[in-house]
C-alpha cells in the first residue's frame, strides 16, 4: 500500500500497526463465492447461540435505547458481584473484552516500557501494546504450553505481563501450582493481565480461578467476557476484575457509555442462565472429542484443547484455509499466529462439523 498522506500526522507507533483481521464473515463468503450453505467454524463462537434468557432481556431492553446507558453499570455489576462473591467496586465494564484489555495498557503502559506476553497468543495483546509505544518480549510457548517460569524470567523491569488462560489459539492452560509460583516470582511493579474469554470451557480440575488469587495489593487484572460461553459475542460486552484501586484508575480512563444498556441486560440475565452455559460447554467438549477422532483416523496432529477450538496442522494453513472455503467452510488460518502449517477450528453443532469432516475428507 502506498504511504498515506496522513502519515505525517499519526503517531509513529501506530504506523506499522496490522488491523485486527476477524474471521470472514458468513453473509461475505456467500456473496463472494455464490455459496447457498456456509459454514462458520472460525472466531470461536457459541454454535448453541445465544442464552435465551439473555435474548429476552435484550428484547425488553430495546424500549429504552433513545436514553443513555447507566454509566456505572449498576444492574450488571451487582450481578457480578453476586456469581463472585466480590464487592461491586472490583469490576470494571467493556465493550467487549477486549476493550478492557486495551483499558489496562493504556494505564499502565508507557512509551518504551516492556510487556511480556507468551507467543504465539491474540493478537490484540500486542496491537494494543505497540500503540501504546510499549515494548514487546515474546516468550515462546513449549509444547504449545504457556511456560510460566520463562516468562516469569523475562519479566524483571516490565510493566506488564499479558496472558491468556486458556490460551488462543492453541487451547491449552497453565494449572493451580505453576500459576502460584508464577505469581510469587512477579517482580514488584510489574502487573499481570489474566484473560480468562474461554475459562469456562476450561474443565481440567486443576485449572486456576484467578479471581481466587485477587488482593488489594496485588496488581492483577482478570479479563472475562460474555461472547464466548453466553453467546453475546454481537452485542459487545466483557468485563474486567481487579482491586478496587486499580479499578477507580481504569474507570478515570474509560469512555463514557462504552457498555451499552442492552448489552448489559443481556449479560446481567445470561449470567444467571445456568441450563444454557451447561449446554454450551457440553456442546464444545463433545465436538472436540469428534475432531480429535476426525483428525486420529487422518493422521493429522493437533493440541488438545481446554476451549471451545483446536489447532491441527494440515501441512499449509493457508492452502486448507482457501480450500475449505471453496467448499462453504470457513475456518482461521493460523499463519498470523506464527503457526503456518496449521488451521484453527471452531466446535460447530453436529451438522456443521458433518461439513467441514466431508470437506476436509475430500481435501485429504
Amino acid at each position: 500500500m502506498s504511504e498515506s498522506p496522513f502519515s505525517g500526522l499519526v503517531s509513529p507507533q501506530v504506523l506499522d500497526l496490522e488491523p485486527y483481521v476477524p474471521g470472514k464473515p458468513i453473509d461475505e463468503l456467500r456473496r463472494e463465492r455464490g455459496l447457498e450453505r456456509v459454514v462458520k467454524l472460525a472466531s470461536n463462537e457459541n454454535p448453541l447461540g445465544p442464552s435465551p434468557a439473555g435474548v429476552a432481556a435484550l428484547e425488553a431492553a430495546a424500549a429504552g435505547v433513545h436514553r443513555y446507558p447507566d454509566g456505572y453499570g449498576f444492574a450488571l455489576k451487582s450481578a457480578l458481584a453476586a456469581f463472585w462473591d466480590l464487592p461491586p467496586d472490583h469490576f470494571v465494564l467493556g465493550n467487549g473484552s477486549s476493550e478492557v484489555i486495551e483499558m489496562v495498557v493504556r494505564l499502565l503502559v508507557r512509551p518504551g516500557r516492556s510487556v511480556v506476553l507468551a507467543s504465539p497468543s491474540f493478537s490484540i495483546y500486542e496491537i494494543a501494546v505497540r500503540a501504546q509505544g510499549g515494548r514487546v518480549v515474546k516468550v515462546p510457548l513449549r509444547d504449545h504450553a504457556v511456560d510460566l517460569d520463562a516468562v516469569a524470567d523475562a519479566a524483571a523491569g516490565a510493566a506488564l505481563v499479558i496472558l491468556g488462560n486458556p490460551n488462543n489459539p492453541t487451547g491449552t492452560i497453565f494449572r493451580r501450582p505453576e500459576w502460584e509460583r508464577f505469581l510469587s516470582r512477579v517482580p514488584a511493579g510489574t502487573a499481570v493481565l489474566l484473560d480468562e474469554a474461554y475459562a469456562e470451557f476450561a474443565v481440567d480440575p486443576g485449572f486456576p480461578q484467578g479471581r481466587d488469587h485477587l488482593a488489594d495489593d496485588r496488581p492483577l487484572v482478570v479479563v472475562r467476557t460474555f461472547s464466548k460461553a453466553y453467546g453475546l459475542a454481537g452485542v459487545r460486552i466483557g468485563y474486567g476484575i481487579a482491586p478496587p484501586g486499580l479499578v477507580d484508575y481504569l474507570n478515570r480512563l474509560r469512555l463514557p457509555f462504552n457498555a451499552n444498556g442492552p448489552a448489559q441486560a443481556a449479560a446481567a440475565a445470561a449470567l444467571g442462565d445456568r441450563a444454557h452455559l451447561g449446554r454450551s460447554v457440553a456442546v464444545a467438549r463433545a465436538g472436540l472429542k469428534r475432531l480429535y477422532r476426525l483428525f486420529d483416523a487422518a493422521g493429522l496432529g493437533y493440541v488438545p484443547s481446554q476451549a471451545n477450538f483446536v489447532v491441527v496442522r494440515v501441512g499449509d494453513g493457508d492452502w486448507m484455509y482457501r480450500a475449505l472455503l471453496e467448499r462453504g467452510v470457513i475456518v482461521r488460518s493460523a499463519r498470523s499466529f506464527g503457526m503456518p502449517d496449521w488451521i484453527r477450528v471452531s466446535v460447530g453443532l453436529p451438522e456443521e462439523l458433518d461439513r467441514f469432516e466431508a470437506a476436509l475428507d475430500e481435501l485429504l
